[in-house]
């Protein structure tokens, strides 16, 4: 059972006969006790006339999916099987990540029928966020107290990654067509296959003429080409210590996860096969094998649950684990952060030999507010701040010099522009025929 407000306050009411009582000679002990026993038994009679919590069955429904910060609706279904008008305060134990309303809701259900109450959740928070309870508050006619009762309805929403980068989609696809389906290019090269043969004009390069097809036709045919389909993606997110760091709103980990989304997106379109590998000493997430509709769906599931690791990551499993996934000549994206020479040595010893037919982006997200520190020189502590600063700036181009002598591509730029930028790569890469 539980007690309201209602009966402290029906306490505090009894003051006034009390001093009353005293005022006329009767004994205070004998009025405030006489007070006691009658409120005591008015809340016994009110919880005796509240309807069992026990005897209502409880069922869930939850969306299996949302995303961070987008507002969705569970509910909860009282089933009433006792004989009394059920008069509950409601409680879903959802954790506070998940954004449900901190107050009791209340709800009416009818001998023998049932009532569902609304839920809104604002989730906050990435992975599976559950409720394992839902506690139910009966009050009496008198509202003094009533019974309460823990029904045990575990509830469970996976929240996705917000993919906020989706918004640069539209532009990269129109742009994709255009390279991909409207124009194609008439420079046979690597990455290439045949596309269709057009007549010959002035200018074109002689190499492309078809003579088979300009003797049948009676005129000079030329092959033109369009950039190979069926390649390989390969996208490998660094789970360990360093994509925990707070940039901007959000961690490193997070800028990663936008950026890999956009282009797995794109690069489903454009006809290329997608893998993810999430690595820090194990695998945290993996997807292979996957195309067509499923396959952000298929990535989006596999990154909800994992966040950063406080441990260095095994460079040398993570690169030995993309060799399992496709041995076939591909583009391997490596989101990290290496931003100072001590901790990439490992990265950078471990680091795979690119090729012509293989190539390899490395993306991390820099912070703009150490640019503006290494600017400011108005004060003492300023002009410290700035050597820091600077020395952060040259540390990471350093490591970015070491990519590229390694035959890797460095590609940096704070949360907002790291997706798009890595995005417009791909589709240059597209365009000159190396993917």
């Amino acid at each position: 059972m539980f007690i309201t407000s209602r009966f402290a306050l029906a306490i505090g009411i009894g003051v006034i006969p009390v001093v009353a009582l005293a005022m006329a000679g009767i004994p205070v002990w004998a009025g405030v006790g006489g007070w006691l026993v009658l409120a005591c038994a008015l809340l016994g009679i009110d919880v005796w006339r509240a309807a069992s919590a026990r005897t209502v069955s409880v069922t869930r429904r939850v969306p299996p999916r949302a995303r961070i910060d987008e507002p969705v609706e569970a509910s909860v279904a009282l089933h009433n099987h006792g004989p009394r008008t059920l008069h509950a305060l409601v409680r879903d134990a959802w954790q506070p990540t998940a954004g449900a309303r901190s107050d009791r809701l209340s709800i009416v259900v009818p001998a023998g029928e049932r009532r569902r109450v609304m839920i809104p959740l604002l989730p906050r928070r990435r992975g599976e966020l559950t409720s394992e309870f839902v506690f139910i508050r009966s009050r009496g006619p008198l509202g003094l107290g009533g019974r309460q009762a823990r029904h045990d309805v575990r509830g469970a929403l996976r929240v996705l990654p917000a993919f906020t980068s989706r918004k640069h989609l539209p532009s990269r696809l129109a742009r994709l067509r255009e390279l991909d389906g409207n124009t194609s290019i008439q420079v046979r090269g690597q990455g290439t296959e045949f596309d269709s043969l057009r007549e010959y004009v002035r200018g074109d390069d002689v190499r492309s003429i078809d003579w088979r097809a300009t003797a049948r036709a009676g005129t000079t045919m030329l092959r033109t080409w369009r950039p190979e389909r069926d390649r390989h993606v390969v996208i490998l997110i660094d789970t360990g210590r360093t994509a925990a760091a707070r940039v901007g709103d959000g961690t490193r980990l997070d800028a990663a996860l936008e950026a890999s989304l956009l282009l797995a997106a794109l690069a489903a379109r454009a006809g290329d096969h997608v893998h993810l590998l999430m690595y820090d000493r194990v695998v945290r997430g993996r997807v292979t094998g996957i195309d067509g509709p499923g396959l952000l769906q298929a990535i989006t599931d596999a990154m909800a649950p994992v966040h950063a690791r406080l441990v260095d990551t095994d460079w040398g499993g993570a690169f030995a684990e993309i060799r399992t996934l496709t041995t076939r000549p591909s583009l391997i994206v490596v989101l990290t952060a290496q931003d100072a020479a001590e901790s990439a040595r490992s990265f950078l010893g471990a680091f795979p030999n690119a090729s012509r037919a293989t190539t390899i982006l490395v993306g991390s997200v820099t912070d703009d507010a150490v640019g503006s520190l290494a600017t400011k020189r108005d004060s003492r502590e300023d002009i410290y701040l700035a050597a820091a600063a600077e020395r952060t700036l040259r540390d990471a181009e350093n490591v970015a010099d070491a990519i590229r002598r390694a035959g890797g591509e460095a590609i940096t730029a704070d949360p907002e522009a790291l997706p798009p930028k890595i995005a417009d790569r791909y589709l240059e890469l597209k365009a000159a025929g190396r993917l």
